[in-house]
């Protein structure tokens, strides 16, 4: 029975695609540093490429524009259950949010690193739970 090595499974030449490290870049950057306008920039470059992205590059683009569309709905419904819950004076506010920054933020930009490590290997790479299927 022959043997595959890893980058034969994973369906990838296993060398980096600069264009999926800055899709992964963008995602982490949107967290981080520049929220909306790093997102905003990751959508733009992925639609005005589309056509011309490597299967890996848009893969990594279609993760972490799904991966970020999650994230900002997560954060609205915290701060809509926030609101139905008694506004922002409540005493409870400061521990929803801490705990919101600790355990969703911190996951994501987690992910977020795993998903840069994958794209620097050249590897496709899909979030759990939340990530889409791998186009054919």
């Amino acid at each position: 029975m022959p043997v595959l090595d890893e980058h034969e499974i994973a369906g990838c030449d296993g060398e980096a695609d600069s264009e999926a490290v800055a899709a992964e870049v963008l995602y982490l950057l949107n967290l981080l540093l520049f929220p909306v306008v790093a997102f905003l920039v990751m959508t733009g470059w992925y639609f005005y490429r589309a056509s011309n992205l490597s299967s890996i590059a848009a893969d990594h683009f279609r993760q972490a524009i799904a991966t970020s569309l999650w994230g900002a709905l997560l954060l609205v419904v915290v701060n809509v259950l926030l609101l139905l819950l008694g506004g922002y004076d409540g005493p409870y506010v400061w521990a929803v949010v801490i705990v919101y920054f600790t355990v969703v933020h911190a996951s994501f930009v987690l992910l977020g690193i795993v998903g840069l490590i994958k794209a620097l290997a050249g590897q496709y790479w899909r979030y759990p739970f939340i990530g889409l299927s791998r186009r054919a």
